[in-house]
């Protein structure tokens, strides 16, 4: 889809993930090795696949969602929970550096599939095993999707109206961090085995999306432990980051303003027409201002209604003011900046019945010298099954006629 690393080798090009897991947290850590070179072979149930598939879906049999997550990924149809899809398995484990699972914990055990059994045919194999509660621990067994983590981790609480229910994201935010927290365990655990650091065990990383969410929310304890303070909601802006938050514009929408750092406050308020508030020395550090909010909020929002949203954006930027507009997907997808920087990429993808071309997200992180790129979008179930199993397993047509026949690809 793009030629930015054409003749360039990707740099993760050489390694091999398995990917076992099924909806976010387990397919977002693999399709970021995938980005950047891997060959990541998506393990999908026969006649079924992957349940993403199904989500968030408009028209068509595969959801959008699907074809961004499962990007660059070939998908085999295998059964793990047939005797011969589990040998299949352990086959290709054999040829695999990075195995990456997110099932709820003994799953694999039960199916004879544990690490245990995967470093048996594989000693130098990376397993990373993403669950709701982790391994270990009084809750290990309990089920848990990304949003009862978010819950159990913090965020939840936090997230909202200081008057309301705690509401979500609007994003998939518990299974995505826990998915960048796998990948980082993995390329760690890879890294420490090409330095030839000695191992004890199966190389495992254990992410838990309760604890990936919890490592997001800054001091939330210490805070607890050190100013006897309970973080609550608070809607728009964080306690005691003043000023930080969304104000209102001429024309009906709303600009995020961050201007609680010293220096940004004082080009701000020279910006919006006070400068009395910039040289005024009761507000200098982030506990004084915290404590006029109202009052800093009220002069920064009579400044915003009197302009359109890029209008005031563009006079904030040229101040040196961290600000920008509250984009929604249209106008990310003709922002300058997305284009400029390749982040929506188009792509022909059957939606119903002919190709359309469809604007997907680019890559992260931007690597100039050894880009990632996109080089498909998510497959078609079992689109590379007949492909790899006889590559990776040289299993003749016959055999593959005969495992297809009995259900177990």
């Amino acid at each position: 889809m793009s030629d930015l690393s054409a003749n360039v080798p990707a740099p993760l090009e050489g390694v091999r993930v398995l990917e076992l897991g099924n909806f976010i947290a387990a397919p977002f850590a693999a399709r970021i090795f995938a980005d950047f070179g891997a060959e990541v072979i998506k393990i999908e149930r026969p006649d079924s696949g992957d349940e993403l598939r199904g989500w968030r879906l408009g028209r068509g049999s595969t959801s959008m969602m699907f074809r961004t997550m499962a990007r660059n990924k070939k998908s085999v149809t295998l059964d793990l929970r047939t005797d011969q899809g589990r040998e299949l398995a352990l086959d290709l484990v054999r040829h695999c550096d990075v195995i990456i699972e997110n099932f709820r914990p003994g799953t694999l055990e039960r199916w004879a599939l544990g690490p245990d059994e995967l470093t048996a045919v594989n000693p130098d194999v990376v397993l990373v095993r993403i669950s709701g509660y982790g391994q270990t621990g009084p809750y290990k067994d309990r089920a848990g999707f990304g949003g009862v983590a978010e819950a159990f981790g913090g965020l939840r609480h936090v997230t909202g109206h200081p008057d309301r229910e705690p509401v979500r994201p609007g994003a998939a935010i518990g299974d995505s961090v826990a998915g960048l927290y796998g990948t980082i365990g993995a390329l760690m655990l890879l890294l420490a085995k090409k330095n030839g650091q000695p191992h004890h065990g199966p190389r495992v990383a254990d992410v838990a999306l309760y604890e990936s969410v919890f490592m997001i929310m800054d001091s939330l304890v210490p805070d607890l432990d050190a100013y006897d303070t309970v973080r609550q909601r608070t809607a728009g802006p964080l306690p005691g980051v003043v000023p930080s938050g969304n104000y209102p514009t001429a024309d009906g929408q709303s600009i995020m303003i961050a201007g609680n750092a010293d220096r940004a406050f004082s080009r701000l308020m020279v910006a919006i027409g006070r400068q009395d508030l910039a040289d005024d020395p009761t507000l200098a550090g982030g506990p004084a201002r915290a404590r006029r909010a109202d009052e800093i909020d009220d002069a920064i929002t009579a400044w915003t209604r009197t302009l359109s949203a890029a209008a005031a954006v563009d006079v904030l930027a040229e101040a040196g003011v961290p600000a920008g507009p509250i984009l929604d997907a249209e106008a990310i997808a003709r922002d300058r900046h997305y284009r400029a920087r390749d982040m929506v990429r188009p792509a022909k993808v059957v939606v119903e019945d002919e190709p359309e071309e469809i604007r997907f997200p680019g890559v992260v992180p931007r690597l100039p010298g050894s880009p990632g790129d996109v080089r498909w979008v998510g497959p078609e179930l079992g689109e590379h099954t007949d492909q790899v199993l006889h590559e990776l397993l040289d299993l003749s047509a016959d055999q593959l006629d005969d495992h297809r026949a009995r259900g177990v690809i």
